[in-house]
């Protein structure tokens, strides 16, 4: 948990005091003794993960080709290609089985 001074809007630094810690600020003379022991924990919401490739939606325009399932040996599979690494390497083609009860992806 973070504290602020109350004169200037610092943040507040802890330091050992003869007699204990205390709460100082860098840029005022604002002092605070710390008579007890202050704790919070607060876990940050997640942000939702974007699918890397658009998602569902990516595969619904897209051609298919011959090309066989590693998983289920299906002949033909949806394809999509995009730049992955530097502009002069060649693109990467992404590969979604045809088959509607298989839907395996992969790449070539």
């Amino acid at each position: 948990m973070l504290l602020f001074c109350p004169t200037c809007g610092n943040i507040l630094m802890v330091e050992e005091d003869t007699v204990g810690d205390r709460f100082s600020c860098n840029t005022c003379p604002y002092i605070c003794k710390i008579k007890k022991k202050i704790s919070a924990k607060s876990y940050p919401r997640l942000k939702e993960v974007d699918h890397v490739m658009g998602g569902a939606a990516a595969w619904e325009n897209v051609d298919s080709t011959d090309a066989e399932c590693p998983v289920c040996s299906n002949k033909k599979a949806y394809f999509m290609q995009m730049q992955t690494r530097s502009a002069d390497e060649p693109m990467t083609t992404f590969y979604k089985c045809c088959n509607q009860l298989c839907g395996h992806n992969w790449r070539d």
